[in-house]
């Protein structure tokens, strides 16, 4: 027979590693787990709609975070979503003609910023603005537009 003493340990031992798991787990799933440092350049993105954009949401070009969004605000004169991004330092020749759209990644439906790259010979860099955006789709928006249109026919 096993000692119950051993037992305890092991059971105590499971628990710790179990909690230890649950709490990486958040924070992989709220952006937390990464380092943020203040290197780099910041570029602002205006859109009609963020979604549920969120700060640290990633900011990612072909499948590669390159970035965090570090703020959200409003615009009360244009009535826009003001996006602020922090690029890291290694990525300093992104086309100042790149795109900006947001995305919906996963099953839990984190939102991120996907830059498409243009081909100008200019790059951005701290305090520029992309020009070119597109908004978050709102599921919501999409289906009463279905209804919507379903009810006329």
């Amino acid at each position: 027979m096993h000692n119950p003493k051993s037992l305890d340990t092991l059971v105590g031992l499971f628990v710790i590693i179990g909690i230890g798991a649950l709490f990486f787990i958040g924070m992989k799933v709220s952006n937390l787990a990464s380092y943020s440092n203040n290197d780099g350049y910041t570029i602002t993105a205006r859109f009609e709609n963020s979604g549920g954009l969120k700060v640290r949401s990633p900011v990612s070009v072909a499948g590669v975070r390159i970035g965090r969004v570090t703020a959200i605000d409003f615009d009360n004169e244009n009535y826009e979503s003001v996006v602020q991004m922090q690029i890291e330092p290694q990525y300093n020749t992104l086309p100042d003609d790149s795109s900006a759209s947001i995305f919906t990644a996963g099953l839990l439906g984190e939102q991120y910023i996907g830059l498409q790259t243009g081909a100008s010979d200019e790059f951005l860099t701290h305090n520029s603005e992309i020009e070119i955006t597109q908004s978050a789709i709102v599921l919501e928006e999409i289906i009463g537009q279905f209804l919507f249109s379903e009810k006329e026919n």
